[in-house]
Order: structure tokens, then C-alpha cells, then sequence
């Protein structure tokens, strides 16, 4: 998956057309219910690290993307590598520091002082925990756009970008086994990844 992280290399003054613009543009539309339905398992497998209950996890989560929805239209991308991902970050970690600090006051609850350790460790950006975050980020980021724009193509241009880009296989090779022109099989992993570029604008960033 990471091997084509440095295809979707990306200028800020092309992300208009991005799944992230969308979003902040429709005010709660389609593009905005993708964004939440691709960063809601991501949000939710790291929220659940931290010793939250079921209930407690899907409470979280619907906060993050609340905060995000308010405060996308305010959100400038910096042109720094991961922008938005960082920005995300720390929403969560904000977030969680709130609700394990309302937990000192319970005395049912214990290890508040270890997940609130763990948590600064998160905010924290040259940390391991954090870069973690970038890599599941993007690889679940990735994947999910990924399946979004895969209907667009026809079997036989998804199977020569496929090939080309994740098993890593030469474009006369690709072109001999589908029975295809090395232009066509170019051409094909050209199409898929300008399409991937437009969706991923913001919100995947490579440097």
C-alpha cells in the first residue's frame, strides 16, 4: 500500500478538487458523510486503545467528528507534510484528555494517570505513538479511497494499475498477460492514480 504513497504527491494549490474540500463546501452533504464513514473506523480503533468502554468509544468518536465538522470551514492546510492528519490527531487526543480527566473525580475508574501518560505521548509529534497514527492513517485513508474510486474503471484498467503498483510488476509483463498495449497499461495506472491525486488532495500528503 505504501508504495504508491509517493505517486499521490500532490501541490496545495490542486486540492479544490478533494474529498477534503467537498466536505467542508457541501455543509453536511455526501461528501461529508464520506469523509465521517471513511475516518470513523480509524477513530474508533485508536479511541478503544485507551481503555474506554463500547458506549463510552462511540460517544468519543461522534465528538471528534462534531469538533471536525465545526471547525473544517476554519481548517488551513499549512503545506507541511501530514497537515491534516495532525490535525486530527490532536482533536482526538483533546478529546480524550478531557474525558479521562473527568474520570479523576470517579473513583471507580483507575490508571487515569497511565492513559493521560499515554496521551501525551500521542500529542506528542516525534514520538513512536505518533507516528503510528501517520501510518494508520494513511494506509486506512489510503485503502478507503482507494475502494471509492475503483468503480470508476473498467476490470481490465484496475488489474494493470494493481498490478504495476502493488505488485510491483513491469508494464510490458502486465501488458503481455492481459493481452493489452504497453500505452494502454500505462495509460491505465495514469487514469487511476490522477483520480486517486483529486480524492486524496488534503487529506493523504507525501513529501
Amino acid at each position: 500500500m505504501f508504495s504508491i504513497r509517493v505517486e499521490i504527491s500532490i501541490r496545495m494549490n490542486e486540492t479544490s478538487v478533494s474529498l477534503l474540500a467537498q466536505a467542508c463546501d457541501d455543509g453536511g452533504g455526501a461528501s461529508w458523510e464520506r469523509l465521517a464513514a471513511i475516518y470513523s473506523p480509524l477513530l474508533r480503533q485508536w479511541t478503544a486503545r485507551y481503555q474506554l468502554q463500547p458506549s463510552d468509544v462511540d460517544d468519543l468518536v461522534q465528538e471528534v467528528l462534531i469538533a471536525v465538522s465545526r471547525e473544517l470551514p476554519e481548517f488551513r492546510h499549512s503545506g507541511r507534510t501530514g497537515a491534516f492528519r495532525k490535525w486530527l490527531r490532536t482533536i482526538l487526543v483533546h478529546r480524550l484528555q478531557n474525558f479521562w480527566r473527568s474520570q479523576q473525580r470517579r473513583p471507580v475508574r483507575v490508571g487515569t494517570s497511565s492513559v493521560l501518560k499515554q496521551l501525551a505521548e500521542l500529542e506528542d509529534d516525534t514520538s513512536s505513538a505518533s507516528r503510528m497514527w501517520d501510518a494508520d492513517h494513511d494506509r486506512h485513508v489510503l485503502s478507503s479511497l482507494l475502494d471509492d474510486i475503483r468503480p470508476r474503471f473498467e476490470p481490465a484498467t484496475w488489474d494493470a494499475f494493481q498490478r504495476q503498483m502493488f505488485r510491483g510488476e513491469k508494464g510490458k509483463a502486465v501488458a503481455s498477460e492481459l493481452g493489452m498495449s504497453l500505452k494502454a497499461v500505462q495509460l491505465a495506472k495514469s487514469r487511476v492514480l490522477q483520480a486517486l491525486r483529486s480524492q486524496a488532495a488534503g487529506l493523504i500528503d507525501c513529501a
